[in-house]
Formats: C-alpha cells, structure tokens, sequence
C-alpha cells in the first residue's frame, strides 16, 4: 500500500505544484502603483523615456523593462522593435535569449540537488564526470607543446558555482596557446552533455583550482553535473523542479515554432552605425533543439518569467507557496565566496564579489552606480541584466537584444535610472 501511495504522490505532486504556481489572480506577479510601492511615478518615466531614447536614436532596437518591489509589479513596460527591419515590435512578452542569465538558473538547479543529498559543495566534480580527473594546468609553452603541471587537488562543484575552477572560455582565454586549445576542443560541436565533457577533458587549467576567478565554462559542466546526479536530461529537471513549480510559460532551450513569432532578433551596429541583425546570433535559430542545453547560456526567457524566478531569490526561494530552496541556501547562494582570494574581484571590479551563480556587490563606496549591500544578480551577452535587491526589496530586469553586450553602458544607465526612482 505504502508503494501505491508512493507512485500516486509522485505523479499528483507536479500537478498540484503546477496549480499553486497559476492560482496568483495576476501575471507574472500582483500590480501596484509606483506611489504605493515607494517609487516615484515622474522618475520612473525619466527613466523610460532616457531608455526610449537610445531607441529612438537608433542605438538599441528595443528593450523590456520590468521593475518589482515586494513582490508587486511596479512598471512592466516595452518600447521599440524586435525586428527592425521587419519593423516588428517589441512586446511586453517577447521572448529573449537570456544567454549567461541562464546561470542563475543552473547554479539554482544545482542547491537544489544539494539540498535533496545528490551532492555536496565539496564533492569533486570528476565524482559526476569522471572524465575530468586528473587535471593538469598550463604554465607556459606553446599549443603544440604546452608545459603543464599537476592540479595541486580537484576541481569542486563549489568551483564551478564560483567561476574558481580554472577553466576559462575561449574568448577569456589569457594567452594565445590556450586560447587555441579551446578552439581546437570544438566544444560547440559537441553532440551532448557527455560529448561536450569528454571535450572539456583535453583542456588544461589556466590556474589551480580555488585560487582564481576566471568566468568560464563552468556553468556548463555543472548542467552535465545536473544530468548526473539527478539521473535525468538537465532539460527536464530544469523543467520538473524550477520552470513547472513556479508556472514559467515560456523558458526553455529552444522555442516551439509556434511561439516564434515573439522571439526579438538580437541586433548589432554596422560600421555606419545602423542596427542590422547580429550575424553571430542569426546563425542559431531559436527553434533549433540544441544537442548540448548550455547551462551557462542557452535558455529563452520573457521578462515574466523571469522575474517569478528572482522573486523567488528574493524572497529566500519560495513564491505563491511553492519552496524551490531554503531561505538560508539562498542566504549562502548570495554570499561573496572569493574573498579568500589573492584578487576577490571579478574582472577587476572592487565593488563586487561572486557568490554561487551571481554577482555579489560588496563595497558600496567603490561602486559608480547606485545599489546596495548584498544586491546580487548578472547579465548576459546579448545585453539582458538582472538586479535583485533584498535590502530595496526589489528585482529590475533590462532585456535588450544587442550585441556587443552593454555598448555605450546602458547597464550603467538602466541601474542608475531606477534606483533614483525609489523615494520611500
């Protein structure tokens, strides 16, 4: 009896998580007005209309913009094109890719398995991927004949959430002779997670392990850790235990045929300075299933749903009665872990830190845009941002789709523009 009980809980649990997700009145989240939500309503369309500006000049081709505070709606605005060209415009709902946004999500994924026993922070990741024992790290030589040392211990899961592994990506790649490792791994022509891994294999380290931030691949093996230790596609634990909970309508690896017609194009500036489509990005179409689901860059996301997953964050990892993480995994998701480090700062930048997945700001005083203590968040290449504020209360979502990410610091912009609409 207790085994028939079993299996009837396992298939209604989904389902009744699935129905508490939908059973808010209003989507994404409840409105409110700026007023009551301690914002300014004539700042916060000085901040719209700066951002309609870079539009309007033909800088960017459009943006979603989306403001939160106590899990209230504040703004949740649109302006601009999707596709200039084929003057399509840009939608309150359009669908965007994510790019390395997509890593709060895996780092997520990966405290939860955690939290269920599958794993440990220290665990090493060669514990999952076997493959990736025995690692070496470059020292010098050249791409035919590199020098290389042992790793002085394993690359832990912890290393991979803090970017401490010493893996680096292709593009970050300090010197030529790594650099032309990776190219010649070809990991973009992985057939899956397990082709993908046994590619990362050939590669050696740029530093020990633990002892250097460099922003990587990482985020990647950890959707293959997923894989392993959940016994299941990554695709389909993000989609059982995250995307279906919290009732996300339209995140995932690819984009049905069906819902293309929301999909903005990522643009990019010709040497004329005209928006045309960023050729890069054009090559992938969004309804192309990948072979390998990037866990460090490839989901699709609106700024709906993502906004129900940062309030989740935000509220310590639990939204509508639906529990994704404790309260004081988040806390530690969201704490520096480099300050051990010989440089604590990811790329340089004193203000911040980096938790487990995320961006952390650690010194207000060495910022050059308004924040807080303890704000934590990330951004993607194709210019999407996302800043979640405990001590304000607030999550703030940018989505644009351009390339380079952030030409002219809109970023700077964007955060600048909305923390001075906060007046209560």
């Amino acid at each position: 009896m207790n085994l028939v009980r079993n299996a009837l809980l396992a298939l209604v649990a989904p389902i009744a998580v699935t129905l508490a997700a939908g059973q808010s009145a209003e989507w994404p989240l409840p409105t409110t007005t700026p007023a009551e939500a301690g914002f300014s309503a004539e700042r916060l369309g000085r901040l719209r209309a700066t951002l309609d500006r870079t539009v309007d000049e033909g800088k960017y081709a459009g943006y979603v913009l989306l403001l939160a505070r106590d899990g209230k709606l504040v703004d949740w605005s649109a302006h601009g094109w999707a596709d200039v060209a084929a003057r399509t415009p840009i939608a309150r709902d359009s669908i965007v890719r994510l790019c390395s946004m997509t890593k709060l999500i895996t780092s997520a994924a990966v405290l939860m398995l955690m939290e269920d026993g599958r794993l440990k922070l220290d665990d090493t990741v060669e514990k999952f991927l076997p493959a990736l024992k025995d690692r070496k790290v470059l020292v010098g030589g050249t791409a035919d004949s590199p020098q290389l040392v042992p790793a002085q211990r394993p690359v832990t899961i912890r290393d991979l959430l803090s970017h401490t592994s010493g893996y680096c990506y292709e593009f970050l790649a300090p010197g030529e002779p790594l650099r032309e490792l990776y190219r010649r791994a070809e990991m973009s022509k992985a057939q899956n997670l397990d082709d993908y891994v046994a590619r990362v294999a050939r590669l050696p380290l740029v530093a020990q392990p633990g002892t250097e931030f460099h922003y990587s691949i990482s985020t990647d093996l950890l959707g293959a850790v997923v894989e392993k230790a959940a016994g299941q596609p990554f695709g389909e634990f993000l989609q059982q235990r995250i995307f279906a909970p919290l009732g996300l309508r339209d995140t995932g690896f690819w984009v049905p045929d069906e819902k293309l017609s929301r999909v903005a194009k990522v643009h990019a500036r010709d040497a004329s300075g005209k928006l045309i489509l960023d050729p890069g990005f054009a090559q992938h179409p969004a309804n192309a299933k990948p072979g390998v689901p990037s866990g460090g860059g490839g989901l699709f996301s609106t700024a709906a749903d993502y906004a129900r997953f940062s309030q989740m964050l935000l509220s310590g990892g639990e939204l509508d009665g639906v529990r994704l993480l404790g309260r004081k995994t988040v806390e530690l998701m969201t704490r520096n872990h480099l300050s051990a480090l010989a440089a604590p700062h990811p790329f340089g930048s004193s203000s911040h830190g980096f938790g487990l997945g995320v961006r952390v700001t650690t010194d207000l005083g060495q910022s050059s845009v308004p924040g807080s203590l303890g704000s934590f968040g990330w951004e993607g290449a194709a210019s999407t941002i996302v800043q979640i504020d405990p001590k304000e209360r607030t999550v703030a979502i940018l989505l644009l789709q351009h390339n380079p990410m952030n030409e002219d610091n809109i970023f700077s912009t964007f955060t600048t523009g909305y923390y001075s609409t906060l007046v209560d």
